[in-house]
């Protein structure tokens, strides 16, 4: 294991941010102009960084999970798992109850992305206001990241903090998970530059659900949202719950001007998932449909079983934060029986 972390440490892009480049531009994949964001760059592979000794708190482990090198997060309220590669969430079991996570059986390791759990995307949404030449879904979901802090409160929550090996020029993120009765996650990025940055950003969380083509989604009815399909040329407005059959089977679309209070009802598997997301104005919605059966080996007939609710800051959604500033985006996830 200790090889593969270094191989995989030792291919690793970290970040340059062109910060004082922000011309206005639409996204490269956009037919709509969204707001201007900062052009990141590539810098050459860094050599690999040791890690720290995991800190000795009550609770939390170091295991192998689905063939990754995680921690474990054992609360009284529910189980975590996180990958050390990307900083990637993989499961999240509520004390009594069934994952929340949806984890492909398929899903490639390292040095490829994890398919499945919490991918963290950042500093970029997609592509958003980036050119071709970098990474769907930007650059720090494969990275090999580092514990900062772990603690564990008098009720046992457990508070974990993990950060990238090196922070992007001018930038600096930080990523802490809370294990109890409810699980939140947050990306606090701080501009440690002297230019202000404008950049996007997502969790993009794959609930697990009994049947993708029975679920229902209450919170986004009368938000506007554009299809990733039509370019995200054309703006609509979301009548009623929101569902993939009534979608066509199949979604992409960023939603702004969104509600923070989102539940997403599972007939199947007889529980809401309830969404409350902070520091956000826009929540993505993906699932390929059947589609993903022919062009997505590590999705095939696992679409059926997840819908993805990005808590984000994408598409019109643009983050400016001024030197010095901090965003905070995140999201607090509980289980409710129907």
């Amino acid at each position: 294991m200790a090889a593969r972390a270094t191989r995989t440490a030792g291919i690793c892009l970290l970040l340059a941010a062109a910060v004082a480049a922000c011309a206005p531009m639409p996204t490269r994949e956009s037919g709509h102009a969204f707001p201007p964001h900062t052009a990141f760059v590539l810098p050459a592979a860094a050599a690999p960084v040791a890690e720290a000794p995991l800190p000795q708190v009550e609770g939390l482990s170091r295991v192998t999970f689905a063939g990754f090198d995680a921690l474990r997060l054992e609360a009284p309220g529910g189980t975590a798992v996180v990958a050390l590669f990307g900083g990637h969430l993989l499961s999240w079991v509520p004390r009594g109850g069934q994952d929340v996570l949806w984890l492909s059986p398929d899903t490639a390791l390292p040095p490829q992305p994890i398919r499945g759990g919490v991918p963290v995307l950042w500093p970029y949404f997609s592509r958003q206001g980036q050119t071709a030449a970098l990474p769907a879904h930007g650059l720090v979901r494969t990275l090999r990241w580092q514990v900062v802090e772990a603690r564990r409160a008098p009720d046992g929550t457990l508070t974990l903090v993990l950060a990238p090996p090196q922070p992007v020029p001018g930038l600096a993120l930080r990523m802490t998970l809370r294990v109890g009765q409810a699980l939140e996650q947050t990306l606090t990025t701080t501009n440690t530059g002297t230019t202000p940055v404008r950049f996007t950003q997502a969790l993009h969380s794959y609930y697990r659900v009994g049947d993708a083509m029975q679920v229902r989604v209450d919170g986004l009815q009368g938000a506007t949202y554009r299809n990733k399909a039509e370019g995200f040329a054309a703006a609509y407005v979301q009548q009623g719950p929101w569902s993939l059959t009534a979608a066509g089977g199949q979604v992409d679309r960023i939603y702004t001007g969104t509600d923070s209070h989102y539940v997403l009802d599972d007939p199947v598997l007889d529980r809401r998932i309830v969404l409350d997301t902070t520091g956000s104005h826009s929540l993505v919605t993906w699932n390929p449909g059947v589609d993903a059966q022919t062009r997505s080996p590590d999705i095939g007939s696992g679409w059926r079983h997840y819908v993805c609710l990005e808590t984000a800051n994408a598409g019109d959604d643009v983050v400016v934060l001024a030197p010095g500033a901090r965003h905070r985006l995140g999201y607090r996830v509980t289980v409710q029986s129907r």
